[in-house]
């Protein structure tokens, strides 16, 4: 994959349009030049590995494959191994029930047996379930599906027929971001064995290490005049050992990740922004469109598409709700549910001089007249952040 040791930095920044508001109220790509107040997080260090209970339930996430487990261990950042505890006492088709509205979380557990009807009908869905951006953070996603009852104490799907949907950004300043790619690849092969499904939307990062991989340091058109995805990458936390460890299949999955989704009356996209307009006017069509830019675009057009898909905050303030209106009107749903903008900036709280911002997270952010809910928990955000992992409907 792309060589990650040679230096790659613009020669100027692009401040993107930080500095002013688009006209649809949101703004830009955050992936030079943070806004004034907000802090620049940087790639966390490996934690020391705490103490391991000598029967200890979970000690690994399975691989895809030798050549997987082979890179893993080779990586140096690789994060350390976390205990999970019992596996939940629930059955087989018993599933972790998360209700979040308005910063609160409940769960408890809600049986979903799968079952014909007269043998004519197909067996129900099963619950719904919607994970924030996870950033690299391998070991708080485990922890967190496993809390959720729909990974066992192997680290392995136990949900049955339940649905779930990743909203993007797998990779990018944390630890471990093709880790967190193998288990959802893997993930998805399993829970279609059971009669459930395990999928992903594409988020900005998946774009920004795509062309960091595919162009490197080739400059594309930037405001500032001088760019190329590997810089990007690298200035927004894109992890040395991550692209050493990318593989062609990865590549190839990514690259086939649909832009947008509607699932149960809710239009899932990553990015808080109605830039999705401008590649279409229904879902297939936006997806379709992105697609195509992946398979056929020049570098310029892939620099495009990066920069669209990293505007955010088109749904807050007073402009909000008819900016979330406008793309459920066009795509579907009655309610928008996106990752990308955490919520301590979301909800726009000034950061303190020790760069923490006074918001602590503990669930979904519904706002913008109920039409939108904010699903990134900001995990990269040490103690004040977390992932999120939501059933939906929320409560």
């Amino acid at each position: 994959m792309t060589p990650v040791d040679r230096p790659a930095w613009p020669d100027e920044p692009d401040p993107g349009p930080h500095a002013a508001q688009t006209a649809d109220g949101s703004t830009s790509f955050d992936f030079f030049t943070p806004p004034a107040g907000v802090p620049v997080v940087p790639p966390p260090a490996p934690p020391a590995a705490p103490p391991v209970a000598p029967n200890a339930p979970i000690t690994a996430v399975a691989p895809l494959s030798a050549l997987a487990m082979a890179a893993a261990a080779a990586a140096p950042q690789d994060p350390p191994t976390l205990e999970l505890g019992a596996p939940l006492a629930a059955a087989p088709h018993a599933v972790a029930v998360a209700h979040g509205s308005g910063g609160h979380v409940a769960t408890g557990l809600e049986q979903g047996p799968a079952t014909l009807v007269d043998g004519l009908q197909p067996p129900p869905e099963g619950p719904l379930f919607v994970i924030g951006d996870v950033h690299g953070y391998l070991q708080e996603l485990l922890q967190g599906l496993h809390a959720q009852g729909l990974i066992d104490a192997d680290g392995h799907w136990c949900a049955g027929r339940a649905r779930v949907w990743f909203l993007g950004d797998f990779t990018d300043r944390g630890p471990d971001g093709i880790g967190v790619i193998d288990l959802v690849m893997r993930l998805a092969a399993e829970a279609a064995a059971t009669g459930g499904y395990c999928r992903a939307l594409m988020g900005n990062h998946e774009l920004l290490l795509l062309g960091a991989d595919r162009y490197g340091d080739d400059p594309v058109q930037s405001s500032a005049g001088t760019a190329s995805f590997l810089a990007a990458w690298r200035l927004n936390g894109g992890q040395p050992s991550d692209m050493e460890r990318l593989e062609d299949h990865h590549v190839a999955w990514l690259s086939r990740l649909p832009a947008m989704s509607v699932e149960d009356d809710h239009l899932l996209i990553h990015s808080d922004t109605t830039a999705y307009l401008e590649y279409g006017d229904s879902v297939d069509a936006v997806n379709d469109a992105v697609h195509e830019v992946l398979q056929h675009g020049d570098a310029d057009e892939w620099w495009d598409c990066f920069r669209r898909m990293t505007k955010r905050f088109a749904f807050r303030g007073d402009a909000g709700a008819e900016a979330a209106r406008e793309l459920l009107g066009a795509f579907g749903g009655h309610r928008i549910v996106h990752g990308h903008s955490p919520i301590p900036y979301l909800l726009g709280d000034a950061s303190s001089e020790d760069g923490r911002s006074g918001v602590q997270v503990t669930g979904p952010h519904v706002y913008a007249d109920e039409l939108a809910v904010a699903m990134d928990g900001g995990v990269t955000m040490e103690g004040e952040g977390k992932l999120l992992i939501a059933r939906l409907p929320l409560a």
